[in-house]
């Protein structure tokens, strides 16, 4: 897989226009689009979007998600069913550069609300390694820096404001149900801020601040509490690490006294392991919440983000 063809461009624009009323059935992400039951139609490409639209649209929307559980998100596939339920909706929510097929087509489509996580928070270029001391461990073996990261619904905060953008959407494409879109925002936003409490106050005093994990998916979150994220691999979870980045990684370990090599739940944990067995090191899950299946640690975003809490303060040694 070439990263490189899905790096996010500098530019993107959130295109809202009024509608009328939508045509779904129930609110559901396994559901399909343009069943009718007077409700707000939204497809989202994957879960952390169908989350939002599921938890801002309350009742008065059905949410369909193109990346089914289990599925990793990164490579999908479109459909031809897939792509008429897209024509069939009222609104798509996606993130441009994670999915690239959902980006085209998202852009052949003729849906009149086509919002872009992307252009409602600010994103950042990130490499194997991300925060704190990272460059002087990557100065010389850096071999997937230079793309934008789309892993910005790690970091509370940012994934707050993609809320607040969200809502706004909702507003303008469904004005009948404002007061309601406006209610579920503000809640959710707040619940945001709880958990971005939650893992200042449980990670601003540890003993150590580098963690490894399989991909770069937590530079943002990294960056927020003042830890430094090692990615085996970039942007891409399937590539394969390079002998002198394993090798760097077991300096890395060594010197900061790391404890604990994360895997996630949706792609293959052998390099992880490998790489803890090598350097007498524990493992552990640390999930970037790409999808919810019967492996994660919770039934939602905010169950997971706690495990994850969790087993950074475990692995970090919070006090």
């Amino acid at each position: 897989m070439n990263v490189r063809r899905r790096l996010i461009s500098g530019s993107t624009a959130l295109t809202v226009t009024a509608l009328g009323l939508g045509t779904l059935a129930a609110c559901s992400s396994a559901g399909a689009a343009g069943d009718s039951d007077g409700k707000y139609d939204v497809v989202a490409s994957f879960y952390p979007m169908a989350f939002l639209a599921e938890r801002i649209g309350g009742s008065h929307v059905h949410v369909t998600s193109l990346t089914q559980p289990g599925q990793e998100p990164h490579d999908l596939e479109i459909s031809a069913k897939q792509t008429a339920q897209l024509e069939e909706s009222d609104a798509v929510l996606y993130l441009k550069g994670l999915q690239p097929n959902v980006d085209e087509a998202v852009a052949q489509s003729g849906i009149r609300t086509k919002i872009d996580a992307t252009s409602l928070t600010t994103l950042e270029e990130h490499g194997t390694g991300t925060g704190g001391h990272a460059e002087e461990h990557d100065a010389h073996h850096d071999e997937e820096h230079g793309g934008k990261d789309p892993h910005v619904w790690l970091d509370p905060v940012r994934y707050a404001q993609i809320a607040e953008g969200v809502g706004k959407a909702f507003e303008k494409g469904d004005p009948d149900h404002a007061a309601d879109y406006r209610k579920n925002t503000a809640a959710l936003v707040e619940q945001l801020g709880e958990l971005n409490t939650r893992y200042e106050t449980g990670l601003k005093n540890t003993r150590n601040k580098v963690f490894i994990t399989t991909h770069a998916a937590f530079g943002y979150l990294a960056e927020r509490y003042g830890l430094t994220q090692e990615a085996i691999n970039g942007l891409d979870p399937e590539s394969e690490p390079s002998a002198a980045r394993v090798k760097d990684l077991q300096e890395t370990a060594k010197a900061d006294g790391v404890t604990t090599v994360f895997y996630e739940t949706l792609v293959s944990d052998k390099t992880a392991k490998t790489l803890a067995r090598d350097a007498h090191l524990k493992t552990d899950v640390l999930d970037p919440l790409e999808g919810i299946t019967d492996k994660s640690r919770g039934t939602d975003y905010f169950q997971v983000m706690e495990a994850n809490l969790e087993a950074l303060q475990k692995a970090l040694g919070a006090k």
